[in-house]
């Protein structure tokens, strides 16, 4: 061990590396596995798309952009955002281009962020916000939604906030949801932005599953509370983009300079031929996303009912490509050993709720983002093993 270990930040010391990354390379091992691990489309990017990135290569685009992203895409985002979303944000000054949601995430908390801060996150939820919260020197205050219906209530983030009203700084929305697929309407938004409203915090709202909404239009925490909400979105699951590391971080101008800052000294700027892509992708694959929706919604009901009929129960899917199951009562309720013991002796990866964060425990996320194929595999093995093992447990 080097000798300079213990001089390391003492937040990045006491992380652990990511568990869902984990847990997903170690049952890799496991030959014939079905795995409905990560969120990672099955589709392949537009040709349309590919083209232009090709495009951009030889015209020798290869140089540095504008730290903010090319004018170009972030004038064919504004569109995109304002045609979908009712959202009416300045390229020239209110849409920074990072190099993916993540990169959006790290910037905007960091830049808001000072130690002793608090940042209210609404659990289950993508645990990424959680480390880079406590890397900032700052703590994150759970609200479980499990009770609620995994949305989080007015009264629940009302009561947190003047908890912590002297520390509190910002409150992260995710919608639709990862892990659970569940998502908010106008009015619960509305509801939440009442109480926002009346203090001079930040919404970080991470919408980058906003394309893949199936019932209802998405409906964006920017165009209720515009002042005070950061907007993430990207064309990762729209346009089935994850390795381009495209992402948009959209808000307030003065907001965005300074965690412009933050971006440039991170990453100076996106990838030049990655963003002639994205421009494509908003400019003349505005319903690509539509296409795949139809797809995922139709694996969705095809996961539903096959897990029903093995006893599981399921939070109400209505965006992005997850199930958050619960594990039927005759099974292991610890979601790590259940995963684990799935995989061994079914052959099935999925992952721990308790990954997600309180309220996670005894449920199990499972991704549809995979070939109708393995997903009709995986049913019937997930079928067989609920069977045995409740056999096994009555005896």
């Amino acid at each position: 061990m080097s000798k300079l270990i213990n001089h390391m930040k003492k937040e990045v010391s006491a992380l652990t590396p990511s568990e869902i990354l984990a847990f997903n390379q170690e049952i890799a091992e496991i030959p014939d596995i079905v795995k409905l691990t990560l969120g990672e489309p099955d589709f392949n990017t537009p040709d349309h798309v590919k083209a232009a990135a090709i495009r951009s290569i030889e015209n020798n685009e290869s140089h540095y952009t504008n730290s903010r992203g090319t004018i170009g895409l972030r004038k064919a985002a504004a569109n995109f955002l304002k045609q979908k979303y009712e959202l009416d944000y300045k390229p020239e000054s209110q849409i920074l281009v990072t190099t993916g949601a993540t990169e959006a995430i790290y910037s905007s908390l960091t830049a808001i962020l000072n130690a002793g801060d608090t940042v209210i996150i609404p659990t289950p939820i993508f645990p990424l916000y959680i480390p880079i919260t406590m890397l900032n020197g700052a703590k994150p205050i759970f609200i479980d939604t499990s009770d609620d219906g995994f949305i989080l209530s007015p009264a629940k983030l009302a009561a947190a906030i003047e908890a912590n009203k002297d520390t509190i700084k910002a409150v992260v929305l995710n919608f639709p949801n990862n892990p659970t697929g569940v998502t908010y309407k106008r009015d619960d938004l509305e509801k939440l932005a009442a109480v926002i409203a009346k203090y001079d915090i930040f919404v970080i709202s991470d919408e980058i599953y906003s394309e893949l909404t199936y019932e209802g239009t998405h409906v964006s925490m920017g165009s209720i509370l515009p002042e005070q909400t950061l907007v993430l979105n990207g064309v990762s699951k729209s346009h089935a983009m994850t390795g381009w590391r495209i992402g948009l971080l959209c808000g307030p101008a003065d907001v965005i300079t300074q965690i412009g800052k933050v971006h440039q000294f991170a990453i100076t700027s996106a990838t030049t031929n990655a963003q002639a892509a994205a421009q494509e992708a908003f400019e003349n694959g505005m319903d690509d996303g539509q296409k795949m929706r139809a797809v995922y919604q139709t694996r969705r009901d095809l996961l539903l009912e096959g897990l029903a009929k093995a006893g599981f129960t399921c939070a109400s899917p209505n965006g992005a490509f997850y199930l958050f199951a619960k594990i039927p009562a005759t099974l292991n309720q610890d979601s790590w050993k259940f995963c684990y013991d799935l995989a061994k002796k079914a052959k099935v990866a999925v992952i721990p709720g308790a990954s997600f964060g309180p309220g996670g425990e005894g449920y199990v996320r499972i991704s549809y983002a995979a070939s109708t194929e393995d997903l009709t595999k995986a049913i019937k093995r997930i079928q067989t093993y609920a069977a045995e093992q409740t056999v096994a447990t009555a005896k």
